[in-house]
């Protein structure tokens, strides 16, 4: 699984508000990146599955305390970089889905834009069932 992380206000610049919003020629050039990156994948039989996830205001954190459900709204103050997004590819080999992976990390941003954080992506192999889990 290729995980991508961003933070509120990244969003809201992709969203063209506040300081260093994108314009709309900057999100149809991630859009067309993003496309041809997943259309790649699709085409080596490489991909799997793709999301990308609503703002971290739309998140709920499930708790539990004294055996009752408690629900949290976000975003939570101690988070800043949530998951956004993620794919999961089927590659021949965990090098393969790194190479994959560092193309992801090559998105393209508008020259003087200001990200929250360093542009990085995550990947994780997924399991079959527990057997394989490594403990």
């Amino acid at each position: 699984m290729i995980m991508m992380v961003g933070s509120q206000q990244d969003l809201d610049m992709l969203g063209g508000k506040g300081e260093g919003g994108w314009s709309a020629g900057d999100v149809a050039a991630l859009h067309e990146f993003m496309t041809k990156w997943n259309n790649d994948l699709v085409e080596s039989g490489e991909f799997v599955d793709a999301q990308g996830l609503t703002p971290p205001a739309h998140a709920r954190r499930i708790s539990l305390r004294d055996g009752a459900p408690v629900v949290t709204d976000g975003p939570y103050a101690e988070t800043q970089e949530v998951l956004v997004g993620y794919t999961i590819v089927d590659t021949a080999s965990y090098d393969r889905a790194c190479e994959v992976a560092a193309k992801l990390a090559d998105t393209p941003f508008p020259k003087g834009t200001v990200l929250a954080h360093e542009w990085y992506v995550d990947i994780r192999p997924c399991v079959d069932g527990i057997e394989d889990l490594e403990l």
